[in-house]
């Protein structure tokens, strides 16, 4: 199958109707205006910028017998916002992001799974309007290929030949396509080499867990000293467990008003949230989970001099 590359051009957002209807049962179609920025690393915000640049500069790159590149896979353990990363991505050029996961795509039935990955693009070729593709889990159906001999099942034939499906769909897509991955060390090397870019985003540091908590926490007012020591307390910690904690805090302080218990302290909030939640058994315990009466002592004196319960920011 030919290349076919294609001039990109934003979809309005009330046209996002007839591209659902397409898609339905193969995919979901996040719209651009819901997408939420993240707080990235500084190698992967350049390696962000440079892919923007490049695809904004088509036409100077053009003249030097270059394109921009069309494809990033996107590894790093589960959490970490890989796929608000790419539906950013999709929202600064102005398209809307399709994203497929191992649901949309493996079946059990003979050929199932070949023939969705087949449906999947051919679908978003023949759209009106072009869109950024997102495959999730990209492992499930692109990991290394294996030995056939003796699969009495048909199991892995049936990976084998969804995989040489996918690449040879990816060869001749002329649209732009990110994927992620959780298990970047088990995807064949073929599929590796398909993609343009490979970014690792991986569990932030010491300074980009300061600003998620902070985002998370409005619009209440949480003291710079009080989220000094959540930062550094919470080192190991994925965003998305960073959110889960400081809306659980939120939530503590909206029902506790409601309902006339509020929690006496941030010590007492956080403490209540920690008991509930769970770090991914894959990561290192965060030192909040590891050790959280040590922890909660800290807390209790860097944040002493906040007011309680916190101020919130005027809309």
């Amino acid at each position: 199958m030919a290349r076919r590359d294609r001039l990109m051009t934003p979809t309005p957002l009330s046209d996002l109707k007839p591209v659902r209807d397409r898609l339905r049962g193969i995919g979901d179609v996040l719209d651009p205006k819901d997408a939420e920025e993240p707080i990235l690393a500084p190698a992967v915000r350049a390696a962000v910028k440079g892919w923007l640049d490049e695809i904004r500069a088509r036409d100077a790159l053009a003249a030097v017998g270059l394109k921009p590149r069309s494809s990033a896979l996107l590894s790093g353990p589960p959490g970490c916002g890989k796929t608000t990363l790419a539906h950013h991505l999709a929202a600064r050029l102005g398209y809307p992001l399709v994203t497929v996961g191992a649901e949309h795509i493996v079946t059990s039935s003979l050929g199932g799974s070949e023939g969705n990955v087949a449906k999947l693009f051919a679908t978003i070729e023949s759209l009106d309007q072009p869109v950024i593709l997102f495959i999730d889990e990209i492992d499930a159906i692109g990991s290394k290929r294996r030995d056939s001999s003796g699969d009495t099942g048909g199991a892995v034939t049936a990976m084998n030949s969804t995989l040489t499906v996918l690449l040879r769909r990816l060869e001749a897509f002329g649209g732009t396509m990110i994927a992620a991955t959780n298990r970047a060390d088990t995807l064949d090397p073929a599929l590796w080499r398909r993609f343009g870019m490979q970014i690792v985003v991986d569990l932030p540091d010491e300074d980009a867990r300061w600003a998620i908590l902070k985002r998370y926490g409005l619009p209440y007012i949480f003291a710079d000293e009080a989220l000094d020591a959540l930062a550094g307390l919470t080192e190991n910690a994925a965003p998305s467990l960073l959110r889960q904690l400081m809306e659980g805090v939120k939530r503590r302080l909206v029902l506790g008003a409601m309902q006339g218990s509020l929690p006496a302290s941030l010590v007492e909030a956080v403490a209540a949230v920690v008991a509930e939640t769970q770090p991914h058994p894959d990561y290192d315990q965060p030192p909040l989970w590891a050790r959280q009466a040590s922890s909660s002592q800290i807390i209790s004196n860097i944040s002493a001099g906040q007011a309680w319960p916190p101020a919130r920011q005027e809309a």
